[in-house]
């Protein structure tokens, strides 16, 4: 788990990726890792997910690969079994946690309030997903939760883009943010991974 989250502080943001057509996966993993940024989050949004963990993990070996939007154990399976290093789910299921440290998968799971924060440091974790970011209350929340618990660190994930994530990484106990505006799903869709490159080149730069 350590060595997992040195590499996502290291690069700062984890593309937050909903994806249709497995096969775009290819092209997208090369633009991220040609960019600067050989990490990604599949979600669990669509039934072509494993299949896309898959495929990025054949086309791009060494790059980091997490589940996200895992909600059953079922699809920590899948996601293990694919290829996937790390699971991140939106909420704090205990039952969800149990079976990926069971399997030995890191898993970062989403919180928004003390209550799911103590119960997720009572199984162990310390770093946490805070999601949804900027409709639980964003920077101030954060730094509300970091007064209690010092030893907690968080990767904010939705409503995070190009105007607040800078904010974000200011706040020590923030290590990366999750983020979807340089894998635009659009874009993705139309295959337009010229501009995908640039805006995750941009991405890259931003944070440096």
């Amino acid at each position: 788990m350590n060595t997992i989250i040195e590499q996502i502080s290291a690069l700062k943001i984890i593309p937050v990726i909903a994806i249709d057509d497995a096969e775009d996966i290819i092209p997208l993993g090369k633009a991220l890792v040609e960019n600067g940024l050989p990490v990604a989050e599949i979600t669990f949004r669509s039934s072509s997910a494993g299949e896309a963990i898959r495929l990025l993990r054949q086309s791009q070996p060494d790059m980091l690969i997490g589940a996200g939007t895992v909600l059953t154990q079922q699809q920590i399976f899948d996601a293990k079994n694919a290829g996937a290093t790390f699971i991140v789910t939106p909420g704090f299921n205990p039952n969800i946690v149990r079976t990926c440290q069971d399997l030995n998968i890191p898993i970062i799971p989403g919180i928004n309030n003390p209550t799911a924060l103590e119960a997720a440091v009572e199984m162990g974790l310390t770093t946490l997903k805070f999601f949804p970011a900027e409709a639980s209350g964003g920077i101030s929340m954060i730094k509300s939760l970091t007064g209690p618990y010092r030893n907690v660190k968080f990767m904010p994930t939705g409503g995070i883009n190009p105007g607040n994530i800078q904010k974000y990484l200011s706040v020590p106990e923030v290590i990366c943010c999750g983020g979807s505006w340089m894998v635009d799903k659009t874009m993705i869709a139309n295959r337009d991974w010229d501009k995908l490159a640039t805006l995750i080149r941009q991405s890259v730069e931003l944070v440096k």
